[in-house]
């Protein structure tokens, strides 16, 4: 994992292990890797991945079972995916709205990112 100097290692570590999660990777009621072995293969302080733990567990997406490890919760891709979505409408969507104007965009140039919302469209009934 090859990370940012933009954002905190241990949220870059949230986010990765939560992609894994919210694409069916890890699954719920499954086991992550040991914080002891994840800091050892990622090439990080161990206390650092207990942080992105420690945040995944008050999120509600890890269940830590004491003296044998953290654990996908039951609704954590239910929890992410309502995470995820308020922040892209707070963060991501704002500032890709404000580049499509200044861009000047228009409905052919973005007829790939149209396509793929009307997917998800499809997806969802």
């Amino acid at each position: 994992m090859d990370f940012s100097e933009n954002k905190n290692i241990f949220l870059q570590i949230r986010d990765w292990l939560a992609d894994q999660i919210m694409q069916d990777k890890i699954l719920p009621g499954k086991k992550v890797p040991s914080v002891r072995e994840l800091a050892v293969d990622l090439e990080v302080n161990r206390n650092t991945v207990m942080r992105s733990y420690s945040l995944m567990e008050e999120e509600g997406i890890l269940e830590n079972k004491r003296g044998i490890g953290f654990f996908v919760a039951t609704g954590a891709k239910r929890s992410l995916l309502k995470i995820q979505k308020q922040a892209f409408f707070a963060q991501d969507l704002p500032e890709l709205l404000h580049k499509v104007k200044v861009l000047q965009l228009n409905s052919e140039d973005l007829a790939l990112l149209i396509q793929s919302i009307q997917s998800n469209d499809h997806e969802n009934q």
